[in-house]
């Protein structure tokens, strides 16, 4: 009696024990059903209200019949396409942000038109719900997929070469170990480097992916890093090896300004020598020049030399190609090219080159006319005693050619107005406008060079000696100077002041002392102190000859650019970017160019 007793309790507390335990678990299953369906309704609710930015998306709205039972505004429904195309998107952005951001819509959507939907309203709202697929959970589950896809191979891109930087990483410090050691010192370590720097390089030659080494690559870096580390405890001295390193980087410096100085006489040794293609040119147009008659060798339209009413240039050069190309593009550039008239002067040596070559291609409607500066008989051999006896190493500033427009009122006696060019020039604009400029009584009109923020500036006591006490008493040394290239001079106003004259006492006097650097530059600017009228920047842009770095806006809004400095556009060391503009007035399939290998 008493086992059953025991065992009906054992029974009752067992029983007890069961329903305490699964009671709670199908009460929590029966909640979690009403808030499966509840979030399955809101969720359904929020997909039929969301409205998105028309900006960013295009949807197709299905639009709602007209009924008298509903009132306010018109549902949107999505079809199945958009709602589709639209998870996807917006999970690919910001899917957080954006699922907030839409329920609030939908709450706010939902508690506006609650009251306004009857009971017809609502039946037919929940029937577009039930159409709504469970698709587009899933394609946001495939999107982010896709998207750690994408991330996993855009780092594994990143790191694809990484063996390969290692291994280039490793023969760097390996000859900065070997370069550090004293020659001798460590003789094993040494020969084991060396020979492990040829298993690197042979490993990587020609690798450009880690998909290019050999398959011993691997034990060939590890191999590697054990030699470089007994290197590295062998040179722990640290104050030895930071003396080694200041001599290394000391000799570096000077093998670089070395390096320098070469570059630059070799710049300057180029600068100054006529390449083989243009001394070949030169022969040709010269050798084809004296076959001629002396009837042949004129040019036409010479009455119109000293005609006041044209618009007169001129070029001083030796420069056969830099001449044709100032011509070619002036006239190409003109309004009206049979109004201008070109003087171009040379010495006797280049005289039957460059006649040739404008007698066989004349410059369209335009006039040109080429001297020799060897038949002006008025110009006296002091003049060219005085300038050999200047003691400057380059020969263009004792060239006769670049002092002899201090002449010009000379030698164009018959002549009021002149426009002066360096052979270095290309015209890109009309210059008629040039010739309306007031000149208010002065000689000279240029383009000033005084802004200091500019690549042109220049400044008086850079290139002359102030200090000296006739330029200190009659010069300002703070006065804005001017450019040469493109200049405009009044030939009256120049003879009323004879500043040949004053010129010539200029260049005599700086013989005896040093007045200024050697050049016409500051020659012209103390013989033309207050007679200069200044230009609009426009007119005239620098630089185009050493400086590389000059904004092409100003270039091409220029009237005329100038290739002033060393690198001359005709040059193997002219500036690349720049010989665009020149050589365009050039045609390079001419048979005399050909011959001598001229290109572009």
């Amino acid at each position: 009696m008493k086992k059953k007793r025991c065992r009906r309790q054992r029974i009752l507390i067992l029983s007890l024990l069961s329903f305490s335990l699964f009671a709670p678990m199908v009460l929590l299953s029966q909640k979690l059903k009403t808030l499966n369906s509840i979030g399955q309704d809101e969720f359904n609710e929020e997909l039929a209200s969301v409205k998105y930015r028309t900006d960013d998306f295009r949807l197709n709205a299905i639009e709602q019949k007209a009924s008298p039972e509903l009132k306010g505004r018109k549902i949107i429904v999505l079809n199945e396409k958009d709602l589709s195309s639209i998870v996807s998107h917006s999970s690919d952005e910001n899917h957080d942000s954006n699922q907030s951001s839409d329920a609030q819509h939908a709450s706010k959507l939902s508690g506006t038109n609650a009251s306004e939907i009857n009971d017809k309203g609502e039946d037919r709202l929940q029937i577009q719900q039930k159409k709504l697929p469970r698709r587009p959970r899933k394609q946001e589950q495939f999107n982010r997929e896709a998207g750690r896809h994408q991330q996993s191979r855009i780092q594994s891109h990143r790191v694809m070469n990484k063996k390969l930087k290692q291994m280039n990483e490793q023969l760097i410090r390996a000859k900065l170990y070997l370069s550090l050691a004293r020659p001798g010192s460590y003789p094993e370590l040494e020969k084991k480097l060396r020979r492990k720097i040829k298993e690197v390089e042979q490993a990587v030659h020609k690798a450009s992916k880690d998909s290019d080494l050999p398959r011993s690559a691997s034990h060939i870096m590890r191999s590697m890093e054990v030699w470089l580390e007994k290197m590295n405890h062998a040179l722990a001295d640290c104050f030895e090896m930071a003396k080694i390193l200041r001599v290394m980087a000391n000799e570096t410096e000077e093998l670089i300004q070395a390096e320098k100085n070469q570059e630059s006489y070799l710049v300057q040794v180029a600068g100054r020598t006529t390449p083989k293609g243009l001394h070949c040119l030169s022969m040709r147009l010269t050798d084809e020049y004296f076959l001629l008659l002396p009837e042949e060798r004129q040019f036409p339209n010479q009455q119109k030399l000293h005609d006041l009413d044209l618009y007169h240039y001129a070029v001083f050069s030796d420069e056969i190609l830099a001449c044709a190309v100032v011509v070619n593009s002036t006239t190409a550039s003109a309004k009206e090219p049979e109004k201008i008239v070109f003087h171009v002067v040379t010495d006797s040596l280049n005289l039957p080159a460059i006649s040739m070559w404008f007698l066989l291609n004349p410059p369209g409607r335009a006039t040109i006319h080429v001297q020799s500066m060897e038949t002006f008989d008025w110009l006296s051999t002091e003049y060219y005693s005085t300038l050999k006896e200047n003691k400057s190493g380059d020969p263009r500033y004792t060239s006769a050619l670049n002092h002899l427009w201090f002449y010009l009122a000379d030698i164009f006696p018959s002549l009021d107005k002149i426009v002066l060019f360096d052979h270095d020039v290309v015209v890109q604009r009309d210059l008629t406008g040039l010739w309306t400029v007031d000149m208010k009584r002065k000689v000279h009109a240029a383009v000033e060079t005084c802004q200091e923020s500019e690549a042109s500036f220049r400044s008086m006591h850079l290139f002359m000696n102030i200090s000296d006490p006739f330029l200190s008493k009659r010069f300002n040394s703070s006065v804005c100077t001017w450019a040469f290239g493109m200049n405009l001079f009044d030939l009256k106003e120049w003879r009323r002041q004879n500043l040949t004259m004053l010129y010539h006492d200029h260049l005599q006097l700086g013989l005896n002392r040093p007045l200024s650097e050697a050049g016409r530059l500051p020659l012209g600017w103390i013989t033309f102190y207050n007679q200069t009228v200044a230009l609009d920047k426009r007119w005239h842009t620098l630089g185009l000859g050493h400086n590389p770095g000059l904004r092409q806006n100003d270039i091409e809004n220029a009237a005329v650019i100038h290739y002033d400095g060393i690198r001359k556009p005709w040059l193997d060391i002219g500036i690349a970017e720049y010989k665009g503009y020149w050589s365009k007035h050039l045609k390079y399939d001419h048979p005399y160019l050909q011959q001598c290998n001229i290109h572009e």
